[in-house]
């Protein structure tokens, strides 16, 4: 009886062993299971935070690309910024992804995170005043070029201006009259049409008044061509740039701005019947013409 007991309480003990054992195992098991589940929830989160990490990076290198393209006095210091980041994504890269890596990486990417911030801040800065320099440039444009419209304008209207007061201010040569006469000893001229008997050919002409005009001496040369194309009279020739005149006698008056009338008479001799030409010239510019015949 005895025997069978201890043989009970033998099982009883050998039973509670094996379930403190059971128990053992099930909390070592459980303790296993938490160890990996938070193992693999903590590479998640490095997982996680190493691509927030990088994609910040790219954000913060993509600004500063940017920045550099719009060739700012800032540009060697955004460059080497962008240098340090480019370092840093490389690191991160190649980094296993633990605790104190990314912890690191972290800080890094802040400390670079606001230099780009400042740096931006200054580029805004320096956009702003170069767009605020280019509308004063172009207003300054417009100003100049308005300016330069109207000085063109002036130098046109005054170049208008000089012509028609120079043009204004010749003289006009009138009522041109030529004739041939017979001249007395007594000093009496008798007109006459027939080249036998003519020993002058009177010429007259009128300066009509102009106001503009320089009052002084003026001078014109008169030319006589007779039908053979011969000049009569003095038959000098007066050169004016590069043209020549061969002309018959000079003409001089002085006008006074009023009207006035130029008489010579032009000796001749042994003259042949045909057809005269009168031509008064001031100085190498023709200003008046005209004929007559002879018979």
């Amino acid at each position: 009886m005895e025997s069978i007991t201890n043989k009970k309480n033998s099982n009883s003990g050998l039973k509670a062993i094996i379930a403190i054992l059971a128990l053992l195992l099930l909390g070592s098991l459980w303790y296993v299971y938490k160890i990996t589940n938070d193992s693999k929830a903590t590479e998640n989160v490095l997982i996680s935070e190493k691509d927030a990490v990088l994609k910040d990076l790219e954000i913060q290198k993509d600004s500063l690309n940017a920045a550099i393209s719009s060739n700012t006095t800032l540009s060697e210091e955004l460059i080497a910024e962008r240098d340090k980041i480019q370092q840093l994504m490389a690191d991160v890269e190649k980094s296993k992804g633990d605790v104190v890596s990314m912890s690191k990486f972290k800080t890094e990417a802040a400390t670079l995170r606001s230099n780009v911030a400042v740096l931006m801040k200054q580029v805004d800065g320096l956009k702003k005043e170069n767009a605020k320099l280019t509308v004063q440039r172009d207003s300054t444009a417009v100003v100049l070029g308005e300016t330069k419209k109207y000085a063109d304008t002036l130098v046109e209207q005054n170049f208008k201006m000089a012509n028609t007061i120079e043009k204004g201010s010749k003289l006009s040569v009138l009522n041109l009259q030529s004739s041939a006469v017979k001249q007395k000893s007594s000093g009496k001229q008798i007109s006459t049409d027939k080249a036998s008997r003519a020993d002058v050919l009177k010429i007259s002409f009128m300066i009509a008044e102009n106001q503009i005009a320089k009052s002084g001496d003026k001078t014109y040369y008169v030319q006589v061509i007779d039908s053979k194309n011969n000049v009569l009279g003095d038959k000098k020739t007066e050169t004016f740039g590069e043209k020549t005149l061969t002309f018959s006698f000079v003409a001089s008056v002085k006008y006074e701005n009023k009207t006035v009338k130029v008489e010579k008479d032009l000796p001749v001799t042994e003259i042949q019947s045909g057809s005269y030409f009168v031509n008064i010239f001031d100085k190498a510019e023709l200003v008046s013409k005209t004929s007559f015949t002879l018979k």
